[in-house]
């Protein structure tokens, strides 16, 4: 049986990585493990105090070294912190903290031949990485971020716990301002790359949706043709892709001629969606339990890139159809009174709203629907535009009443009423009981309800309020 690594670096190790400088000698040959966080460090560890907007690490320099770190990196001009706080420890001064932390993680990925599957996009990544681990998982020992660890100190932080026991890793890679993905691409070095779809999300950042196509095509751009590029051929800001990767590629897509696509839609109700799965020369006919058109395209990009990192089809189409729903992201409950709750409530934005409101056309058929819906945050100059024109989706796509919450909500409620919705259809800042009390009372069997919003938005907590209020039927 192999050993299992823990990552283990000498002083010599971390400073050859990041272009650091040691300052003082510690007492440690090694360095047992990477922390960044006090409260959970352990002795051995090196410590990488990192700045953010309402703290610096470098105020805990003191509490890392009295609870066993065994060395502390510090920004260069800062060691003058250290006097009569270092005690034993390894000092080594680094022009940034944080990109050492990601220097020295790319370092102690390259010591492992495995494949490494990086996945980004503007919607629908969270999704893919856990249908991709789902099939991964059956056939290889798996590494995967955890939730949406999947930052410039998340991704570093899950490769450090790479080893020899893991014979692929699949990493979600997240964005709000331009640089992001070309960085953690350098970091995690990818043997396969998948962009799930571009569309407007993080505008405040990232400013426009012309930006956030050159962010999310950095995945490809770094990889500079070498592994293999995963591409959405039903994406026109990524189907040129398939011309311009002169490496390996695999393609996807429903409406496109794809490698791997879909046919035979159908939503199954709270089931989920049925399709046939085509690739490899071969076909299936899929249960995916969850719910959404979209989710079809998300299964085929992990599809693809299990097929890329070596998967079996059927591998493919057993982690599909055994893929278990990401909390908040179309989870569906049936209440005791007959309707149907669907939880979306994990994050939003104009495309994920948009395609969740087709989602529940779809689902509600000739039955009512209601949309409880909180803001899309994070798109700068053009929050006020985007909400109207959701306003007009809820209409359009036949949403029987709607309750809107958040600095935006009149906005929405602006687009949806100048698309013909009537004002006692459109109910605006209701508190959380009260929007469950008036579900309580006017929801029917048949009736299909939405709750959405942005994560600060906290929509999940009206989620709870409307299970405790109807119950959820067993």
């Amino acid at each position: 049986m192999k050993q299992i690594s823990t990552p283990r670096f000498s002083p010599d190790d971390v400073r050859n990585a990041t272009g650091g400088s040691l300052v003082r000698p510690g007492r440690a040959a090694l360095f047992d493990g990477v922390s960044t966080d006090t409260r959970s460090i352990a002795a051995g560890n090196l410590f990488v105090p990192l700045a953010g907007a309402r703290f610096d690490g470098h105020d805990y320099i003191g509490q890392a070294v009295d609870a066993g770190a065994a060395g502390i990196l510090v920004q260069r001009g800062r060691e003058g912190l250290l006097e009569k706080s270092a005690g034993e420890a390894a000092v080594i001064s680094v022009d940034d903290t944080l990109r050492a932390l990601g220097d020295l993680a790319r370092h102690w990925r390259a010591r492992f031949r495995v494949p490494v599957v990086a996945i980004t996009g503007s919607s629908g990544k969270t999704t893919t990485k856990e249908m991709a681990a789902a099939i991964m998982g059956r056939e290889k020992r798996l590494l995967k971020n955890e939730g949406n660890l999947n930052n410039l100190v998340g991704l570093p932080m899950t490769l450090f716990q790479l080893n020899e026991s893991h014979e692929v890793a699949v990493l979600e890679m997240g964005t709000n301002r331009r640089g992001e993905i070309a960085r953690l691409t350098e970091i995690a070095l990818p043997t396969v790359g998948v962009i799930t779809n571009v569309g407007p999300a993080h505008l405040e950042g990232l400013k426009s949706l012309e930006t956030i196509r050159e962010e999310k095509g950095d995945l490809f751009r770094v990889m500079d043709n070498r592994g293999t590029a995963v591409i959405n051929l039903d994406d026109e800001a990524l189907a040129p892709w398939a011309e311009k990767w002169k490496g390996e590629k695999i393609t996807f897509g429903i409406q496109a001629d794809a490698d791997v696509t879909a046919s035979h839609i159908t939503h199954e109700g709270e089931k989920g969606t049925i399709f046939k799965l085509l690739m490899e020369g071969a076909s299936r006919e899929i249960l995916l339990p969850v719910l959404g058109f979209h989710n079809v395209s998300n299964a085929l990009a992990a599809a693809a890139a299990s097929s890329a990192a070596g998967l079996s089809f059927d591998a493919v189409c057993q982690g599909l159809m055994a893929f278990k729903p990401v909390g908040g992201r179309m989870e569906v409950y049936r209440l005791k009174n007959g309707g149907t709750l669907v939880d979306d409530t994990y994050n939003a934005n104009p495309a994920s709203v948009a395609v969740a409101l087709k989602t529940l056309q779809g689902l509600k058929g000739e039955c009512r629907s209601t949309v409880i819906l909180g803001d899309m945050l994070e798109l700068g100059g053009e929050a006020e535009r985007y909400h109207e024109e959701i306003g007009r989706s809820l209409a359009d796509t036949g949403v029987s009443k709607v309750y809107l919450r958040g600095d935006f909500a009149r906005a929405t409620a602006k687009g949806a009423m100048k698309r013909g919705m009537k004002s006692d259809q459109v109910l605006i800042d209701l508190s959380t009981e009260e929007t469950a009390a008036h579900l309580k009372a006017c929801l029917k069997t048949g009736d299909w309800v939405l709750v959405k919003g942005s994560r600060k938005m906290k929509m999940e907590e009206i989620v709870q309020a409307i299970l405790s209020a109807i119950g959820v039927a067993k």
